[in-house]
């Protein structure tokens, strides 16, 4: 039988040398704090947990090379160099972690911002999801369009473009809104000066990447180019991807595929990724093909 008094005693006693220590404790010296949401008070200082700067802060004690370490620091925004107290993170690591984590739920479930598409003058189409917890457990029906869908896409867009140009939220509203009131601009002036005639661009909700091969075939698009947002992680929930495919039909391998990833402001930036994939597009109409075919 558990001894009910024996684990009462017990628990009393780890909970009164964990306030004893604080939240330093086994985490972080020599003493620190939480400040306000996302920040950290160590040392009487106020450290925003948020900046990049501070989310790959080496906090290793004895490198043996600790020269190294900060080089490799330079190359990546990945967390290296992360120092802990016992088996444990420290407490700045372990709460920019946790401010990343929430960040990256935040980019998944919010929708983008309707005043952004206003702007961008892009009209909205939605697949066969009903809601994002749908989106999310259901990726087959984001590959989906219905046929009043496609009826609306017909009577709104215009038909047999040398390219089609949509926008899908796909895993995070969030790097849509960071990324495409740069990158469109760049992408469609870019088209323009290169003599490319584009087609009706639009958004869609809850979309996934094979969606695109709906759009192809019912608009009849030479080429078909969605940007849609990547799954979100503890780096970046802001970064983007273009998907580029030459006569995309559906059920067609994914190595026909042209995919430029990484558009945000710590990867690519947005205006300096729109120029590039319009004469990537050039480059795709060019030789008829996309995918790995683009490669041989």
């Amino acid at each position: 039988m558990v001894d009910e008094k024996l684990v009462a005693s017990i628990t009393r006693a780890v909970l009164e040398q964990i306030g004893s220590a604080g939240v330093t404790g086994a985490c972080c010296a020599p003493v620190a704090h939480r400040g306000d949401a996302g920040s950290l008070v160590q040392n009487g200082e106020l450290i925003d947990l948020r900046t990049q700067e501070n989310k790959t802060a080496i906090t290793l004690e004895h490198a043996q090379n600790m020269d190294m370490v900060e080089q490799m620091r330079k190359t990546t925004p990945a967390r290296i160099g992360v120092g802990s107290a016992g088996p444990r993170l420290r407490t700045r690591t372990y709460l920019t972690l946790r401010a990343d984590h929430a960040g990256a739920r935040d980019a998944v479930f919010r929708d983008v911002d309707e005043d952004l598409l206003a702007r961008m003058g892009l009209f909205t189409v939605q697949t066969l999801c009903s809601d994002r917890n749908e989106h999310l457990t259901r990726p087959d029906l984001g590959r989906q369009l219905s046929e009043e869908t496609k009826r609306e896409l017909r009577s709104k867009c215009q038909m047999s473009p040398q390219v089609q140009v949509y926008v899908a939220d796909g895993l995070s509203s969030q790097a849509i809104d960071a990324n495409i009131e740069d990158f469109l601009p760049a992408l469609m002036d870019g088209l323009q000066d290169l003599g490319i005639q584009t087609g009706t661009p639009f958004f869609m909700r809850y979309g996934r990447v094979p969606a695109m091969d709906v759009v192809s075939e019912t608009l009849d698009a030479e080429v078909t180019m969605v940007l849609v947002g990547e799954r979100p992680g503890l780096v970046t929930a802001n970064s983007m991807s273009a998907y580029i495919a030459y006569r995309a039909k559906v059920g067609m391998p994914e190595g026909r595929r042209t995919v430029v990833s990484n558009i945000h402001s710590g990867g690519i930036p947005a205006p300096e990724a729109g120029a590039h994939v319009a004469q990537l597009i050039k480059t795709i109409l060019e030789a008829r093909t996309s995918g790995v075919d683009l490669q041989r």
